[in-house]
């Protein structure tokens, strides 16, 4: 079997892929209304008016909690397939291997706990 003919489901979804982003970039594009009103370029809360300035100065704890957030979703993504793999009957340093990791992970929990970042500290006027 050549090439293109193994890979022939994988370019075709390709294909659909790129070309239903297209059609929903386009598409709405063509088809929306061209109004523009007294407010158009105002900011849009929930059909609330909005008050205050949008340009407001966050903690530096949300962008932490993010932070946090983050690495440990892509850790916790990154486990899935690899528990997965154990199903085949995968060898006993994979398990160990996986084992370390989550040691790893549970150390810079441990670690960020004593550091009190998961702690809410509120500012008081």
């Amino acid at each position: 079997m050549n090439v293109l003919t193994e890979f022939f489901y994988v370019f075709f979804f390709t294909i659909v892929a790129v070309i239903f982003a297209i059609v929903a970039v386009i598409l709405p594009k063509l088809l929306s209304p061209r109004t523009s009103g007294k407010k158009t370029f105002t900011t849009y809360e929930c059909g609330i008016e909005p008050f205050g300035s949008a340009w407001i100065r966050y903690s530096i704890a949300y962008y932490l909690y993010a932070l946090i957030f983050i690495a440990f979703d892509v850790d916790i993504l990154y486990l899935f397939p690899v528990a997965l793999s154990y199903t085949r009957g995968s060898a006993v340093y994979e398990f160990y291997s996986l084992l370390i990791f989550i040691i790893i992970l549970l150390l810079a929990i441990i670690y960020a706990w004593g550091k009190g970042v998961f702690q809410w500290k509120r500012k008081t006027p």
